[in-house]
């Protein structure tokens, strides 16, 4: 007799990293859709059955399957994460997850699973994670969250994430144990894979994209664009932009310009404005063919010319912001839009790398331009992470039916 899989309905659901794993723990997905078409064609390419492209404000709720067990979904984070600095409540993507709460209060299923950015809890002083969780309880459902770091489920990334988990049969919610100690004081469990151990032994990009064998494994997506340069062009001369803007004020004031006037003059909305500020994260020095121009209109001095427009060849100082500096300890979170420099070379992490630090397995092909394959691994939920979570609420189901049979 065949034993019935729970059935799935997986929203905002990109290239599957979270159906991957909830297929792993034995579940059936019996819809899956998302926006982006190259999301789409990775998770059509990956699995056996399709998901749809679709924008999720069309998805009519009498159009899905019936009789399902749980409806998944990370809704876009955007709007939510700490990164964006101009988030705020009156984005139109922090109220998706209202699309989602539309099809569960229509089909009902035991559970829901929800993942989303750390920086959803922070938003709006913590008041827009307490209106999502009044939001799913107004439904009928008994609401949790927890913040979980993927490491400590055997991802090799210390990618922090959270969980919203939610079930109308009168359950608990029931997170996952952690399999993996990240700070090493727990000796009975093993230590968190560090990035060394996940990607270190994978060879260097090939100069042309091209299925490998390494180690005897099939290895697909380890490219990168191309080498990071190593040089840039910059100033040849130290420049300090606050005198540049004291001076560009002094000649501004004696010629009578405003700044907008000088907006107008250069055609640009704005942009002049930084030239006469002396704010670090807004305050700019005019490109050299800018400069050229200003001098003409404001007739100031040579003082400054040669600073301003002489620019060599310079080495490239990689951000450490950018590197990834844990090789011996699990990789910083994988963004959708880096660059995440390799430890030990001068290059961007592959596809492939950043995909096996999203704990995606070798034989998963992403498709698309390598723009929108970083986009698809950076935005994924790690499969890992989502089995683990997958299976804990699996056997929160069964010992809820075994206990409605008592």
């Amino acid at each position: 007799m065949k034993v019935r899989k729970p059935r799935v309905i997986s929203l905002f659901s990109g290239a599957g990293g979270m159906d991957l794993g909830f297929e792993k723990a034995g579940f059936e997905i019996a819809y899956a859709n998302d926006i982006m078409p190259e999301a789409v064609n990775t998770y059509n390419k990956n699995f056996s059955h399709q998901s749809v492209l679709a924008d999720i404000t069309t998805v009519k709720s009498e159009e899905l399957p019936d009789d399902i067990d749980i409806v998944i979904g990370g809704f876009p984070c955007q709007g939510f994460s700490i990164a964006n600095k101009n988030r705020n409540t009156e984005d139109k993507r922090n109220f998706l997850y209202l699309e989602m709460l539309r099809i569960i209060k229509d089909k009902k299923p035991k559970f829901f699973l929800a993942e989303n950015v750390k920086g959803i809890l922070s938003l709006g002083k913590g008041k827009v994670i307490q209106m999502i969780i009044k939001d799913f309880e107004s439904i009928g459902y008994k609401v949790d969250y927890k913040l979980v770091n993927a490491a400590e489920y055997g991802v090799p990334q210390a990618r922090e994430r959270v969980l919203i988990m939610g079930n109308r049969i009168g359950a608990e919610n029931k997170f996952p144990e952690t399999t993996h100690s990240l700070t090493g004081e727990n000796l009975l469990m093993p230590q968190a894979i560090t990035t060394e151990t996940a990607i270190g032994w994978l060879s260097d990009v090939p100069l042309k994209p091209t299925d490998q064998k390494v180690d005897g494994k099939l290895v697909k997506n380890h490219i990168a664009s191309e080498n990071v340069k190593d040089k840039f062009w910059g100033r040849k001369y130290d420049v300090n932009q606050h005198e540049i803007c004291d001076y560009l004020k002094y000649w501004r004031d004696k010629a009578g310009w405003s700044t907008k006037k000088i907006d107008d003059h250069f055609g640009y909305k704005y942009t002049a404005g930084h030239w006469f500020r002396k704010d670090n994260n807004s305050g700019s020095i005019p490109k050299p063919s800018d400069w050229w121009e200003l001098k003409k209109i404001l007739g100031f001095d040579d003082k400054y010319d040669k600073q301003v427009t002489t620019f060599v060849e310079k080495p490239i100082k990689f951000e450490q912001s950018l590197r990834i500096t844990n090789w011996d300890r699990p990789s910083d979170t994988i963004t959708g839009t880096g660059p995440e420099i390799h430890v030990n070379k001068e290059r961007r992490l592959s596809v492939r790398e950043t995909a096996i630090l999203q704990s995606f397995p070798l034989e998963f092909e992403f498709t698309g331009s390598l723009n929108k394959m970083y986009l698809q691994v950076g935005n994924a939920v790690p499969p890992l992470l989502a089995q683990r979570v997958a299976e804990s609420i699996k056997l929160n189901m069964e010992n809820s039916s075994d206990a409605d049979k008592c």
